[in-house]
């Protein structure tokens, strides 16, 4: 083991050999807390080593031979002592490069083997996560509905239902007609393409004036109608432009605005590229939509459907000629048609083979995957529970509830698995437990059309063989997943710390001024901006913090960095700033771009995408300058940065020119945060709320 030095040159030869080497190093960066690394060969690493280094505030391994070392608020400082070590000179990339770079490369490498799959699931959880409330309110009244129908209050699958239990139909369907719209909203923001428009090109094939073309009595001139005779469903084709159409029902279907939406990104760019800034408001919308709307309905939208149909026809070939190996499979790619949308269309092979066999055979097999999904939500569920996840916790308990009560996978699949790869091939484990019980038992038809949950076994025979089936599904996914977790070591130790840095900050701000003064306080590090907020601050002792300046006067005023409309710290949607772990402070709503310098002070941190500075005054109050929610994510698009760090700046002087326009197309907030991130080692940190204020107004007052 290294056996840590004292000194910042020190420290620097201590890091550098712990993580191998100059030798091992291939390019270096930083962020606001962080040294990263790319290693030729991460396995040379001595992580005890690093962690045992006394200016070391934790080690972080990544894949692809990538390090973190969490430094705090010093990196710059350690960044600089690394690069200017005479053994440096022959590292094999000494010269700095961008964190933009760095990744850039990595994707390159991995690309043909498992990035891109990294960036498909990303984009797939994107588009979903932010439906995850409506998902579930959709989804509990299906459970409710799913009780009555159980105990036969109602019979949902009459042909004469009354008005009123049309309309509770109505209630949950709309979440689930609507979905196309919906992720073709978030999917675009995903894409950093205006999201209404995507929406907007979505919706043109799910109008009344659309919809009504399906029907044959329609009188449109123009439209033919077919039945296909293997899924007992209406096929229209009408004459549009000479051409021939594909009528098609796109409610429920996501395979579509998925790819839809893909499409529609690289044209809305190259569109951007061709016609100039101030016109781009007009032009760019309206050749976007003259061209994908026709795209999507002639194109993209029949290719989702026939990919939909052309599975149902294979999956009733399979069901005839190798009823073991089907009852295994389905539960396996259920996993995979979900998130793509691809299971809506079997919904009508089922409903036919009621209406022709009087029995399906396709639900009971998929029952298998579901309750796969249920036990792996049960595992996060149980781990939420140990590790105190408050937001995890919530989220698991109303998946798990929809899924077990109404038989709903979305809400477990978008708002947890689809998030956390590490779930997926412990779930799959589940899935072929669960298909194997049914193919080796002979089986399992349902009488019905059921949402597989608890409360519509009795509509499965054999009823024993499908509970045995559900039940080890369920069991084998929640014990797979509860004891290999589904974050990595290194992610977990980084969630607990996170969650350790939040919980004190609420028991600090919840202690009495007396108790706060004689206990140990967790604040954030005075500069955790670069990579955004959760997940870059780390804690510190009181103990650690400088020395309390002596009392010099009531107090001193911070100003207004931007002008807008000044909110409290509560009212902003970031549960670091929120629990006060990077100090007291204020939001500010802005309305001009104009970022200014609050005080006079050094800048100790300026990032590298002009999203946050770090400023200390003499007599040594630190400032941290937070430009929008998760802004780091636009790699300082729309940021133009006046200073550098370890510049000294005057109240007033312009730190940064934003384009809050360009903020808010990407789908981020533009309110700007200001903290005071030592708030401990002040008597007071007064936040003034409520006011519209001009750059330079007083908004926080500092009492020693």
């Amino acid at each position: 083991m290294t056996t840590p030095s004292s000194g910042p040159e020190s420290l620097a030869e201590d890091i550098v050999r712990g993580v191998g080497g100059p030798g091992n190093i291939e390019s270096l960066t930083h962020c606001a807390t962080r040294l990263r690394f790319q290693l030729h060969d991460g396995d040379q690493v001595d992580k005890a080593a690093l962690d045992a280094l006394p200016g070391v505030m934790g080690t972080v391994p990544q894949a692809g031979d990538r390090f973190q070392v969490v430094i705090g608020g010093a990196v710059a400082g350690v960044y600089s002592t690394i690069m200017n070590l005479p053994s440096m000179a022959g590292a094999g990339a000494p010269q700095a490069k961008s964190d933009a770079d760095v990744k850039a490369e990595i994707r390159a490498k991995g690309r043909g083997r498992f990035a891109w799959v990294d960036s498909f699931f990303e984009y797939l959880s994107d588009s979903f996560r932010p439906l995850l409330g409506v998902l579930l309110g959709a989804s509990l009244i299906i459970a409710i509905a799913s009780v009555l129908d159980a105990f036969g209050v109602v019979d949902f699958r009459a042909a004469d239902k009354s008005a009123t239990w049309v309309f509770v139909d109505a209630m949950w369907r709309s979440v689930l007609y609507f979905l196309p719209i919906m992720v073709a909203y978030n999917a675009a923001k995903k894409l950093a393409i205006d999201p209404w428009l995507g929406a907007a090109v979505m919706a043109a094939v799910m109008t009344p004036n659309y919809i009504g073309m399906l029907s044959p009595d329609s009188g449109i001139p123009g439209v033919e109608c077919t039945t296909n005779a293997t899924l007992g469903t209406q096929q229209c084709i009408a004459t549009v432009f000479g051409l021939p159409m594909q009528l098609n029902d796109y409610g429920g279907q996501v395979f579509v605005p998925l790819i839809m939406v893909a499409v529609l990104a690289l044209v809305y760019k190259v569109l951007q590229r061709i016609f100039p800034e101030n016109v781009q408001l007009v032009f760019v919308p309206f050749f976007s939509m003259l061209v994908m709307i026709p795209v999507t309905a002639f194109l993209i939208g029949p290719l989702g459907i026939w990919l939909g149909n052309g599975l149902g026809v294979g999956l009733a070939w399979m069901n005839s000629h190798a009823p073991i190996v089907f009852a295994i499979i389905i539960p396996l790619i259920y996993p995979f048609l979900v998130p793509l949308g691809l299971h809506w269309p079997l919904n009508a092979l089922m409903l036919a083979n009621i209406n022709t066999l009087g029995y399906d055979f396709i639900q009971g097999p998929m029952g298998a995957w579901n309750f796969a999904c249920f036990g792996a939500t049960a595992g996060v569920l149980l781990l939420s529970i140990r590790h105190r996840e408050k937001i995890m916790r919530q989220t698991a308990t109303g998946a798990l509830a929809a899924g077990l009560l109404g038989g709903i996978s979305e809400p477990s699949l978008y708002g947890i698995h689809l998030r956390f790869r590490r779930i997926y091939p412990r779930m799959l484990v589940g899935c072929l437990v669960g298909g194997l019980i049914v193919g080796l038992l002979g089986g399992v038809n349902a009488r019905a059309f059921a949402f597989t949950s608890l409360l519509t076994i009795p509509v499965f025979s054999p009823i024993p063989t499908y509970v045995i089936a559900i039940a080890a599904a369920f069991v084998v996914s929640m014990v797979l997943v509860y004891f290999s977790d589904y974050l990595s070591p290194a992610e977990r130790a980084e969630a607990n710390a996170q969650r350790d840095i939040e919980e004190a900050a609420e028991h600090a701000a919840a202690a009495p001024v007396a108790e706060r003064a004689e206990e140990p306080v967790l604040v954030g590090a005075a500069a955790a901006t670069s990579s955004g907020t959760a997940g870059e601050a780390r804690g510190a002792r009181a103990a650690d913090l400088p020395e309390r300046p002596a009392p010099a006067g009531p107090g001193e005023e911070i100003f207004a960095p931007v002008t807008g409309h000044v909110v409290s710290l509560d009212e902003v949607d970031d549960p670091v700033f929120t629990s006060r772990a990077l100090g007291e402070g204020v939001g500010i709503e802005p309305t001009d771009g104009r970022v200014v310098a609050p005080i006079d002070g050094e800048l100790i941190s300026v990032a590298e995408t002009g999203h946050a500075f770090g400023i200390r005054t003499a007599d040594g109050i630190e400032v941290l300058i937070h430009i929008g929610i998760d802004t780091v994510q636009m790699k300082g698009a729309g940021f133009d940065v006046h200073v550098a760090a370890g510049q000294h700046v005057t109240r007033g002087a312009l730190l940064a020119q934003v384009d809050l326009s360009a903020i808010a197309a990407a789908g981020y907030a533009t309110v700007t945060l200001m903290t005071v991130t030592n708030t401990a080692a002040f008597t007071a940190v007064e936040p003034r709320v409520g006011q519209d204020v001009t750059a330079g107004a007083p908004v926080i007052d500092v009492r020693r």
